[in-house]
């Protein structure tokens, strides 16, 4: 008879091993990265996905390897005083890694990266505690899905979904409808998590993931440039991984 998985009891003693091992790994290719490429960015992203933060990595596939994990973790990697620094400089890109940021090597020269990334902007939908960006109203009539092609009402059977998110629709010939308008949003005010739903529902994108560069660090000068006055990479204005 099969044993049953279902009782079986995880050594936590296993578990931080294998999270120790995930981390050397990660230090040990991030210093293995910085003596292969000419050139290690320090990036922040806005609006984070993973689907776009793959495409990134896509196309730049070849000429270059991105990080994405924890800031403590590739701090330590690159070092975070003269002494421990595993390359001359490094210390003072660290210093940049933190929050949400990661990493780029790259022998690319820097007025090509700084201009690739100043325009790849991805629209995405927004989540619970982003700011909405505009007011959304609904008008009366069929409830739409506004950005399909062609636009087309929600079917019947998504009429309860609808009613749940705080609608007050009525089925009219099978189809949701409001009576009278209804305004999803205000623009400026935090979205609750039934607003980003209903925003999703419709087709309504209000963020925009992009990625913003911090800082560089020259490999032959160690020398570390900062990217002053470039946009912070908000949430509302537009996981760790490693390829």
């Amino acid at each position: 008879m099969p044993k049953s998985k279902r009782s079986q009891v995880v050594s936590l003693t296993k578990v931080a091993k294998k999270t120790k091992e995930h981390k050397t790994a990660l230090l040990t290719e991030i210093q293995e990265n910085s003596e292969k490429w000419r050139f290690c960015w320090v990036f922040e992203v806005g609006a984070m996905r993973n689907t776009h933060l793959k495409t990134v990595r896509s196309q730049w596939r070849g000429s270059a390897r991105i990080f994405f994990g924890r800031a403590a973790v590739m701090a330590k990697a690159l070092g975070t005083t003269p002494e421990e620094e595993h390359r001359t400089g490094l210390h003072k890109l660290s210093q940049h890694v933190k929050g949400q940021v990661g990493l780029l090597f790259t022998d690319s020269e820097p007025q090509e990266v700084i201009e690739w990334f100043d325009h790849f902007q991805q629209p995405d939908f927004a989540r619970a505690g982003n700011i909405a960006s505009r007011t959304v109203v609904l008008p009366a009539g069929p409830v739409m899905r506004v950005h399909s092609d062609p636009p087309e009402p929600f079917p019947h059977n998504e009429d309860p979904q609808l009613r749940k998110l705080g609608l007050t629709t009525v089925l009219n010939r099978g189809v949701p409808t409001l009576e009278t308008p209804h305004q999803i949003c205000e623009q400026g005010k935090v979205l609750t998590s039934e607003q980003a739903q209903l925003l999703k529902l419709i087709g309504e994108k209000m963020v925009v993931f992009r990625v913003v560069l911090k800082a560089r660090w020259e490999s032959e000068t160690g020398m570390i440039t900062e990217m002053a006055g470039r946009p912070p990479a908000a949430e509302e204005e537009d996981e760790e991984m490693s390829e």
